[in-house]
């Protein structure tokens, strides 16, 4: 949900690919893979057009991984959420879009400290943990490998640098530098799926401007 702010991965990628394809963004703040994989139907079928979608991003595993003493809400179990993505996966598949258009996501580290914060001025306990979060994102390239799909372990590329805090803006939530960081690892995915599509109609320099309906129609 938060991809389109300012400076957003998302709206990063729709400004790169501006007047190629459009950059649709369906996330939900909060949600897990539980709850998407119901919703799923409604936001991408066959009669919205799956058939020329030229890729889907499956971002999960941040809220399912919430621990299930502290967060029985937002928490799935791991070998649920391996199979709820299997299961959109599917879903996907069924409605036309192949899984090598499909790129899942696995979920970024916590950052403990800066989210204990975040928790404990809710009244609350710190509800997650990096090393949990890490489980499930290895479930993510698990998922990835038995079902073809492409996967950004962001988990683990984020900790290649060893201080990730300034990737994140309290812990949990992707900063701007985040945000930058997934955009470009994801545009190095999506380059080779998208390199070839074609502008959408010319540059204004090129319409004749005193025969617009030739250049344009």
């Amino acid at each position: 949900q938060f991809s389109f702010q300012e400076n957003g991965w998302g709206a990063s990628l729709a400004e790169r690919l501006t007047r190629k394809c459009d950059v649709v963004n369906r996330g939900l703040s909060g949600y897990n893979t539980r709850w998407a994989k119901l919703i799923l139907p409604r936001l991408i079928s066959k009669s919205t057009g799956a058939e020329s979608t030229v890729a889907v991003t499956i971002f999960f595993g941040a809220n399912d991984s919430a621990l299930k003493d502290l967060n029985p809400k937002q928490h799935v179990p791991l070998e649920e959420y391996a199979a709820n993505l299997k299961s959109m996966i599917q879903y996907l598949k069924s409605v036309d879009v192949t899984e090598d258009r499909i790129i899942l996501i696995t979920p970024p580290p916590l950052q403990e400290s800066a989210w204990e914060k975040e928790c404990l001025a809710k009244g609350d306990k710190l509800n997650r943990r990096n090393a949990t979060t890490g489980e499930y994102a290895q479930a993510c390239v698990q998922v990835a490998r038995d079902c073809g799909t492409d996967v950004l372990d962001l988990w683990t590329l984020m900790q290649k640098n060893q201080d990730f805090s300034s990737y994140l803006s309290d812990g949990l939530h992707l900063s701007t530098k985040g945000s930058s960081f997934l955009a470009a690892q994801l545009w190095s995915c999506l380059e080779r799926k998208l390199s070839a599509l074609p502008s959408l109609l010319p540059y204004w320099r090129d319409v004749d401007h005193t025969n617009p309906e030739a250049s344009l129609l």
